[in-house]
């Protein structure tokens, strides 16, 4: 399998990023961690390893990302509008620099994001906000709503709530999707959400589900027995969804 380590200065982030890339060819695949993991979990969690058949037939090529959710929503030493504005530069990040190096490495393929946990909140928003540049998105064990408090979990917003806010939650801004474009590309990917029975989450992600059927924008619920967040969960739905 062909795993290439990548390092550089972000402009947008102001700091260094890393990532790793895995594949020659196929879909590229945005997978973003889980809260406070780094770039190279999913590598030593084995989720890579149960789809390297796949990476290795030059069907997906997977692009393990960092995230600055510690300088972001977990900081709770700033206003949150500060951690907005520092999710949005990390979102300027993913969209001009990881992205633009995707296309260079390998133009012209699909577009697919991924993530558990927090990590499926980024792939699922951002994939919700730009649905021209994706064509599948996959959330697994996902919050959607970060402002409301989920069992042992808080909200990462402290109460505070506005538009900048409302705009990067999906399961506020997307019942009141007016733009037709926009709308209909987010009908033409394909949405797949997996979450445990036991989860935190379940509620959340079950609404995200229905509120896209009331738009009529198609999706798979996937709902696993036990509370199903652990790597080895994982990896057995990466396996089945990617």
């Amino acid at each position: 399998m062909q795993r290439e380590y990548h390092k550089w200065f972000s402009e947008r982030l102001q700091k260094n990023m890393e990532l790793l890339v895995f594949g020659h060819a196929g879909a590229r695949v945005i997978f973003f961690p889980t809260r406070g993991a780094r770039f190279y979990d999913y590598e030593n969690w084995r989720v890579i390893e149960a789809i390297s058949d796949k990476i290795e037939n030059g069907w997906l090529q997977v692009y393990c990302v960092d995230s600055v959710d510690h300088e972001s929503f977990y900081n709770f030493s700033v206003h949150p509008i500060e951690k907005l504005n520092r999710h949005l530069q990390y979102e300027q990040y993913i969209l001009n620099e990881v992205i633009t190096l995707s296309q260079k490495n390998n133009p012209d393929s699909p577009l697919f994001s991924a993530g558990c946990s927090l990590g499926a909140y980024h792939a699922v928003n951002i994939a919700f906000k730009y649905p021209y540049l994706f064509n599948k998105t996959v959330g697994m064990s996902g919050r959607y709503d970060l402002t409301k408090p989920m069992g042992v979990f808080v909200d990462l917003l402290e109460g505070y709530y506005d538009q900048d806010i409302y705009f990067n939650m999906p399961n506020h801004y997307l019942s009141n999707m007016g733009d037709e474009y926009l709308l209909n590309k987010l009908k033409q990917m394909e949405i797949i959400l997996a979450i445990g029975q036991e989860d935190a989450f379940l509620d959340d992600t079950t609404h995200l589900s229905e509120v896209l059927w009331k738009m009529n924008v198609p999706n798979a619920l996937h709902i696993w027995e036990g509370e199903a967040h652990k790597p080895r969960y994982w990896r057995k739905m990466v396996q089945l969804y990617l």
